[in-house]
Formats: C-alpha cells, structure tokens, sequence
C-alpha cells in the first residue's frame, strides 16, 4: 500500500512537471522579442493617472523631444509643466464653450494643438513652478475625479441657462477653480539664475517656433494635398490638419524617425489588439475587433482576447477604403495622444514603431509600447510633426 501511495505521488509530481514545461515551452512560444533598430531620445515616462489629459502629456513629450534635438545637453533635465497648459486650456475651452450656448464641447480632453497654441499665445513654464501635490486637492498626481464635475456643471448653468445677458463675473469663478486645483499660473518666474516670462522662456530658453508644428491626417472625404478641419469632437479650436493618400502618410512616419524626428500621434486605442491577451503594451490589428468601453487608461486595460504570435503574424494590409470606412461609421475614434520615437522589429521580422506612453511605468516595457505598422496605419487620426521632418517632395506638394 505503501509502495503504491510513493508510485501515485511521483506519477503526480511527474505530471505536474510535464504540464508546467508545456506550459512554460507555450509562454516562450507566445513571447515576443523586439530588437531595436532606432530610438530618438525621449524625455521620462509621465503619469497622466485619473485625467483626460494624455493631449497634454503627448504634446509636452513632443516639444521636450524637439527641444532635446535642438539641445542635447538639455535631456536630463528638460520636464515642461502640464499643469500650465491645461489651466490656461481648460480657460478657453470654457469661453468657446458658453460663446456657442454650449454645443462646443467642454471636457477633459484636448487636441496637440491645444498645446501648441498655448506656447505660441501663452508660452510654457518648467516642472515645479505651479505643482498639484501644494494644491488644495492634495493630489500627487492628477485626478479629476472631484474637481471637474463641479466645474462642468458651473459652466452648463452659465452657457445653458436662461439668461437675458451674460455677466462676465462666471469667468472669474471658474479661473478661481482651476487656481485652486492646479495653482495659479505665473507670469514671471526664475530658471537656473535667469529671469523669464513663459513666453520669453520659449523664445529664449527652449527656441521653439510654435509655426514650425502641422497637423497631417489621411482620409478620402476631403481632397488630399489640401487642409480640413478633422471633424473630431475634441478638435474645439477647429484646427486644420494636412491630407495625404495613406501610402506618403506612412511615408512621413517612417521616414521622419529614421531621419532623427519624433511626432505626436493621435489614435484610436477602444481595439482589442490595444494592450490585450499575454503581450501587454503591444498593439496589433486583429481579426477579432473588440471595442472597449471607458476613457483613457481605465477604459484600455480590460483584456477581450488573446493576442499570440501566430494572431499577429496575419494582420491585414490596411488600405485607404478600411481607413475611412472605420473612421466613417465611429470604428476608429479620437481616444489617446501618444508620442511616437523609434522603430523595431520582433524575432518574426514584423515591424513596430515605438511609442511613448502616459500611463506611468507600466510593465513590461516601463511605459513604452510596440505599435505595429498596421495599426498605426489603420488607427491612426492624425499625427503632429515639426514640418521640416517631412520629406521634401511631399512638403513640395502640400505648399509648406
């Protein structure tokens, strides 16, 4: 009896062991390794935590990438405040709201050009002028939870209400509570022993032309080589962007980071091929399309469908017709603002791009995903780049 117990207890620890190395050979199989074959300096990973804000993030990981370009020596400690931006932001998305009775939207999110009018009308500050954490909210990192409901109702009651006229007093109440949430904005301040305005801190710290930044885009239901206004309801300042055939808008991408330039790239992330199955912060096109339902990171995170290698291996060669279709019938929709800042390739040969992400140290990659070209041809609404990474016959024929 004895004997046949010991027999029974190896049988079982030999059947453990065969199912943990199928296991583990079925891990290894479905594991994708990337090689890098460039990578343009980025600045740290952000956390944009419980905000709407990655138009925010996205954008100041762009400029801190042009300004690294331009300055090399700047890369350890260059970090642009995103409080400033979104104070001075969320001021006039509140006015466009009520001066359209409230069918402009007002809401957490934004567009990169947000971010670029506020350099070029307000200018930019450096991290730690104006830090949430001294706030009344006490938060170390942004969460809107609390101080964004209020303030959205407050606006409703203004541009909604029945009123005869206006009084101009509401703008004051709600600079008031955006001051209390994110500080107030300064209008001088000291940086490394010299004296600067926000905009003479982009003019004569940073060097960045706010004209030098354009919008690129790639749909059929506007002519291409012309400008429309991407009809996206975040879009509130109704910026125009550039229209390509998708082939040169592809073209710009791939060409633009090879070349040393990174760009901000605006895409629909609600695909299942987002962040799902084992390959966490991969994104790949899949059959299976699966939407997801939320905002911003909480809406990303829930896993609808196993992404192995054999599945990435058959993505779709996406053409101009799947692209509009999807954007056409709500498919693809204006979800995140990313940076993107490199290429690679995993051990299959299949090619990615590399993307700066705003969702803190995420694992495995600590923040930065692998985007395969796919997607970002499928996905993607529209893109900001500095209009000297275009390559030259395309600027040619856009008239930049």
């Amino acid at each position: 009896m004895k004997r046949l117990i010991i027999l029974a207890a190896a049988s079982a620890m030999l059947l453990s062991l065969s199912a943990k190395t199928k296991k583990n050979e079925a891990e290894k199989k479905d594991t994708l390794i990337f090689t890098t074959e460039i990578a343009n300096p980025v600045t740290s990973i952000k956390n944009q935590n419980s905000s709407g804000t990655c138009w925010c993030y996205s954008t100041m990981a762009f400029f801190e990438s042009e300004i690294i370009k331009k300055h090399p020596e700047m890369k350890d400690d260059i970090d642009l405040c995103e409080s400033f931006v979104c104070s001075k932001t969320y001021v006039d998305r509140a006015d466009r709201h009520v001066r359209t009775h409230g069918d402009a939207s007002f809401s957490q999110g934004g567009s990169f050009y947000d971010g670029i009018y506020c350099m070029e009308h307000y200018g930019l500050i450096p991290e730690g002028l104006m830090p949430y954490p001294k706030t009344l909210y006490g938060d170390s990192l942004f969460n809107f939870g609390s101080m964004f409901p209020p303030m959205t109702a407050y606006l409703e009651s203004i541009a909604k209400g029945d009123h005869k006229k206006i009084n101009p007093a509401w703008k004051k109440v709600q600079q008031a509570m955006l001051d209390n949430y994110f500080g107030e904005c300064p209008t001088e301040f000291e940086y490394k022993g010299k004296k600067y305005t926000p905009q003479s801190f982009v003019k004569d710290y940073l060097t960045l032309d706010p004209k030098d930044y354009v919008s690129l885009t790639s749909y059929t239901h506007e002519p291409f080589y012309s400008t429309f206004i991407l009809e996206i309801q975040d879009n509130w300042r109704w910026a125009s962007s550039y229209n390509l055939p998708l082939d040169e808008f592809m073209r710009v991408m791939e060409e633009s980071v090879r070349n040393g330039w990174t760009f901000a790239w605006g895409a629909d992330v609600s695909e299942s091929g987002f962040r799902g199955g084992s390959h966490k912060c991969v994104a790949t096109v899949l059959d299976n399309k699966q939407k997801e339902v939320g905002s911003d990171q909480s809406r990303w995170t829930g896993e609808t469908a196993k992404i192995s290698n054999e599945d990435n291996a058959g993505e779709d060669v996406i053409t101009q017709e799947m692209r509009q279709l999807g954007y056409d019938n709500w498919e693809t929709t204006d979800d995140h603002g990313m940076l993107i800042y490199g290429l690679a390739k995993d051990q299959n040969g299949k090619e990615y791009f590399m993307m700066k992400n705003s969702w803190g140290e995420s694992e495995p990659y600590k923040g930065f995903w692998y985007v395969s070209k796919p997607y970002v041809a499928y996905k993607t609404m529209n893109i900001v780049i500095n209009k000297n990474a275009i390559p030259a016959d395309i600027r040619a024929k856009l008239g930049i």
